[in-house]
């Protein structure tokens, strides 16, 4: 792990346009896509129904599709409409050709 909790997740040249690609990042199963050479990374794991198949979603207006029911997320937010949650959505930096995402350790208040 980096010291600002980025770590690397895979070559910015294995990802194609508007295609997912699913990784794991420190036990993090998440899901990547390239949209008009911007990367986005969300939870592998949609909400509706918990399959693990985002990265098989497919891309539109500004919009990512689960592929088993069609719900949409926003790319930016990860949301399903401005006011209600959907993806968890994680930052991500381009350096010298690499993806890395940022992961933030969970803590537990119990």
């Amino acid at each position: 792990m980096t010291e600002d909790n980025y770590q690397y997740a895979c070559s910015y040249s294995e990802l194609k346009e508007k295609s997912g690609k699913r990784i794991f990042v420190d036990d993090e199963e998440i899901a990547v896509f390239k949209v008009e050479g911007n990367v986005y990374a969300f939870s592998n794991i949609c909400p509706h129904q918990k399959t693990h198949l985002m990265h098989e979603g497919f891309v539109e207006d500004r919009k990512l599709f689960c592929p088993v029911h069609g719900w949409s997320f926003d790319l930016q937010t990860g949301n399903i409409s401005p006011i209600r949650k959907g993806l968890t959505t994680y930052p991500v930096k381009i350096v010298d050709g690499d993806i890395y995402i940022k992961i933030s350790k969970k803590e537990f208040n119990w």
